[in-house]
């Protein structure tokens, strides 16, 4: 009955997600100044853009006809009939440049050394400090089946989601094409599954998520990974790494599938676009360097410790080592 109400809080969530989004990303601007298009040639957000950055201002395609603008009205398209001549791409002042220089420049760069950096980083403390070893003869159960399921349901999307949108922003470096194409086409689809599997996850969770004062013990010792030794660090049922990154996956999950759906259904004018875009991008450096520390944690820092999510099961020795305060728990409810 529990997981049935969970399944029908998770579809709300979704419907009123996906009535809300475009009522919010069709808000009228009212902050508009020209901008001059000769510095905005790489800008895209719209069709027409793409277009005209592609082909050229005189373009057909290019939503400029007779010298007049082609303006897009949420997911509509109509031209102005007041015989204004094209001078620039209305927006907020200095925000069209900003997206440029960060779109041409930065992005796909940050997004390269987030990777490179996390992982050499994490390869060094494996090869210096090395994993964490526990007996894991006696274990007790910590997740359920329906925790293990779950789980799944919003990390394999999840995964998916942060491969595909890697492939399209270095999409120009991997030539393009039909394998880009199909990666947005994944990515897209792949982000509705994590939609109801992540609210089921944050409603199942965000309970033994919630901090509490002894998390901060825990990040003075950075969780005990920076020796082998087994000393006890303070943490419940979740550590405060493992907190951190469940807020991180879920309201970060969320706000990164609702900016990705504007993109993709061009919800709002070509400035809103950007703002997605540019929201989009930064949160991509956190959840990115994150997955890649989470998988590192559950599969190398602690021999034996991806079991738990796999089977419900964790060694006794690691669980009183590692999860002092929820041990006690289980302990104290046996």
């Amino acid at each position: 009955m529990n997981i049935f109400k969970n399944f029908l809080k998770a579809m709300f969530f979704c419907l009123l997600l996906w009535g809300i989004l475009p009522q919010v990303a069709l808000a009228k601007n009212t902050f508009h100044t020209p901008i001059d298009f000769d510095t905005n040639e790489k800008i895209y957000g719209t069709h027409q853009i793409e277009a005209i950055k592609n082909w050229g201002i005189n373009s057909p395609t290019s939503g400029v006809v007779s010298g007049s603008v082609m303006q897009m009205d949420g997911v509509g398209i109509g031209a102005f009939d007041d015989g204004k001549k094209i001078t620039g791409i209305r927006g907020i002042a200095g925000l069209g440049e900003a997206f440029m220089i960060l779109q041409g420049k930065f992005f796909a760069p940050i997004f390269l050394g987030v990777v490179v950096l996390v992982i050499v980083a994490f390869f060094g403390h494996y090869k210096i400090v090395g994993k964490k070893r526990f007996n894991h003869g006696k274990k007790l159960k910590v997740f359920s089946t329906y925790n293990i399921i779950t789980h799944w349901g919003a990390a394999i999307p999840f995964i998916i989601i942060c491969l595909t949108g890697l492939m399209m922003v270095f999409g120009d470096k991997l030539g393009g094409g039909t394998p880009i194409r199909l990666a947005k086409n994944i990515h897209f689809l792949a982000t509705f599954v994590f939609i109801v599997f992540g609210v089921l996850m944050f409603l199942m969770w965000f309970k033994p998520a919630l901090f509490k004062l002894y998390d901060i013990g825990w990040l003075k010792i950075m969780g005990g990974y920076l020796s082998t030794s087994k000393t006890p660090v303070p943490a419940g049922k979740f550590n405060a790494g493992q907190k951190m990154w469940f807020w991180l996956a879920t309201l970060g999950g969320f706000v990164m599938a609702g900016t990705g759906l504007i993109m993709h259904f061009f919800y709002g004018d070509i400035n809103f676009l950007r703002l997605t875009a540019i929201i989009h991008n930064v949160l991509g450096f956190g959840i990115v360097a994150m997955l890649i520390t989470h998988i590192y944690m559950a599969v190398f820092a602690i021999e034996g410790a991806i079991e738990s999510i796999l089977n419900g099961h964790m060694g006794e020795e690691e669980l009183a080592i590692m999860h002092g305060f929820y041990y006690k728990e289980l302990n104290a409810n046996r």
